[in-house]
């Protein structure tokens, strides 16, 4: 027998590929749109508020020599939200995966926790994705179901706070935990056309109410000495697309960032 000893994420598709990334005008989802190019991908660069940006991703993106569009979306309305794949595949091809990249953080607590800002969040973290899923289902072909060359994928972003429980940040937390559970609901309910996984990073980059100690000291606590960083991240969400045995799970990828117990978020425990 012969054991082929290449990965999932080191090979480049045959033929070019089309992937919807939210929030991918800036920071980690930044990162996702270039490192899905640099793959062979074609990318559609979802923003909400930064246009500028997100027309810089996407001429860096035609740098790389692949294609890519800038789709404006305000993810709390369910209506914009069902115009971006409709609008994606009019400009590249239809998406065959999605990764919700983009979602809200806010601070509260359990004792000014509201309902505003929480209906706001879960709008936002959790409303968008499963909308974006449904659709995705609706747009594979039903042969996907014997043939799994035609299968897609949804790739949602987490927390690695979701292992490592803190009262911070409760209705963030709490929009991550139900697009968790969704993840695992989702995978069963849209099989086999559509696997859907979950991608946990741990802190990865620097927020704006950190310093630069602040940002470094956190990143440090952790077993490996060092949190994710985006190309950690990257790598992650390039094999998870391509790994067809995959669904209903997790990737935790954080340096072990969840294994060391917090009573508080990291940040408020190195200065930020």
């Amino acid at each position: 027998m012969t054991v082929s000893l290449d990965t999932a994420a080191d090979r480049t598709p045959a033929a070019p590929r089309v992937v919807l990334i939210t929030g991918a005008a800036r920071r980690i989802g930044r990162a996702l749109a270039l490192g899905f190019a640099a793959r062979g991908w074609d990318v559609a660069v979802h923003y909400g508020a930064s246009r500028e940006e997100a027309d810089e991703v996407v001429a860096e993106i035609a740098a790389l020599g692949r294609r890519a569009v800038a789709l404006h979306a305000e993810l709390s309305d369910e209506a914009q939200v069902e115009r971006l794949l409709p609008a994606c595949t009019e400009a590249l091809g239809r998406p065959v995966c999605i990764v919700n990249n983009a979602s809200r953080f806010e601070e509260d607590t359990a004792h000014n926790v509201g309902y505003e800002l929480l209906l706001k969040l879960t709008a936002m973290n959790l409303g968008a994705p499963l909308v974006l899923a449904r659709m995705l289902y609706e747009a594979t072909p039903e042969a996907a179901r014997s043939d799994e060359s035609q299968r897609t994928v949804v790739i949602n972003v987490l927390d690695q706070k979701l292992y490592n429980m803190n009262p911070d940040y409760l209705s963030y937390t709490l929009s991550k935990a139900a697009l968790q559970t969704a993840t695992v609901a989702l995978a069963q309910a849209l099989a086999p056309k559509v696997r859907v996984v979950g991608l946990a990073p741990g802190l990865t980059m620097q927020s704006a109410d950190q310093t630069e100690d602040g940002f470094a000291a956190a990143h440090r606590v952790t077993p490996l000495g060092r949190a994710s960083r985006p190309e950690d991240i990257v790598a992650a969400a390039l094999y998870l697309a391509d790994a067809a045995g995959v669904t209903g799970t997790t990737l935790v990828v954080d340096g072990g960032q969840h294994l060391v117990p917090l009573p508080r978020d990291v940040m408020f425990l190195t200065g930020a």
